[in-house]
């Protein structure tokens, strides 16, 4: 039965865009199955995705942190930095809705994706880099995701800043800590190992819910307006991608460096900025929508974009050769 269900986890790890693609449109249909996902239902599926990265941070995980140091602030800072003001710049440049812009800019201030680092492995890049910027990011995230809603769209929408704070200590940081304390004295464990085994699964199953949510309360709106929603995130994405990439090279990164901060920078932790739009922004549910949007396009493209890399490197080798 465990071995089954560490299949299962692997499976719905590799195909998580289907599986969430796939439960969306299920929901248009079925709304009430996800209904339930708000309130403190919605808190525990966020913390579960959150304690799933956090299990897989180890003793050398915090060592590769104290190490480099200086590739862990160019990568936070480029995180920070480029996805939020190309998220308002997209916005005021199509003079997208305040609900959209809140969307897109809520998706750019969040931290990095937790699938980012599975995708940093598939592109041979710099998988210890990878972690640690997901990492440092996570842990930033209550003051610079708070700090930049507020000075972005503060003056357009109104936000408890101090309030969100609070939730994304609780949704995000403590979960981290949580699992990694239970990874670092527990990892020898056969049983825990089995557990960890499983985590990957279950944090697609919980995007699954979030996205889910969203589609029962809010997909309506998304069938009003959502080929522009979808042509915003994937230009968001994309410059997100590309301006990562050129951070390394004008830092002068090795390649599987500069191939880890394109990816940490442009793939975004969307579950979480939905979860938070749903929680502070009830009464603008297009910015959910936005955000879900994300959630699914963020795993879609994150995997072609690091089989794009895998595919240039094998054709570099071949055109030395």
């Amino acid at each position: 039965m465990l071995t089954l269900l560490k299949k299962a986890s692997y499976f719905l790890a590799k195909f998580t865009a289907l599986f969430i693609i796939l439960l969306a449109c299920l929901t248009f249909y079925q709304p009430s199955l996800f209904e339930w996902v708000k309130g403190d239902a919605q808190i525990v599926v966020l913390s579960l995705i959150m304690l799933s990265m956090g299990m897989t941070l180890g003793v050398e995980d915090y060592k590769i942190l104290a190490q480099r140091p200086w590739d862990i602030l160019i990568g936070t800072v480029a995180q920070y930095t480029v996805m939020p003001f190309v998220a308002i710049a997209i916005a005021q440049s199509l003079s997208l809705s305040p609900a959209m812009t809140l969307g897109l800019v809520l998706v750019g201030s969040c931290p990095g994706g937790v699938a980012s680092n599975i995708m940093a492995f598939l592109c041979k890049g710099d998988v210890a880099f990878s972690v640690g910027m997901t990492t440092v990011s996570t842990l930033l995230a209550p003051v610079m995701t708070s700090l930049l809603l507020n000075y972005l769209v503060g003056q357009s929408v109104a936000m408890d800043g101090w309030a969100m704070f609070k939730f994304m200590l609780l949704v995000t940081v403590l979960p981290v800590v949580v699992g990694s304390s239970l990874n670092i004295g527990l990892h020898r464990k056969k049983w825990f190992q089995d557990v960890q085994a499983l985590m990957p699964g279950i944090a697609v199953i919980n995007f699954a819910f979030i996205v889910g949510g969203v589609v029962a309360l809010y997909g309506n709106y998304f069938l009003q307006s959502g080929v522009m929603i979808l042509a915003c995130i994937i230009f968001h994405n994309i410059i997100g991608y590309g301006l990562g990439y050129l951070a390394g090279k004008l830092f002068g990164m090795s390649l599987a460096k500069k191939k880890t901060i394109s990816i940490e920078v442009g793939v975004q932790n969307a579950g979480l900025a939905t979860g938070l739009s749903m929680k502070f922004f009830p009464t603008i549910p297009e910015s959910a929508v936005v955000c879900a949007v994300a959630c699914v396009w963020h795993s879609v493209a994150g995997t072609i974009y690091a089989n794009f890399l895998l595919w240039l490197d094998k054709f570099r080798q071949v055109k030395v050769a």
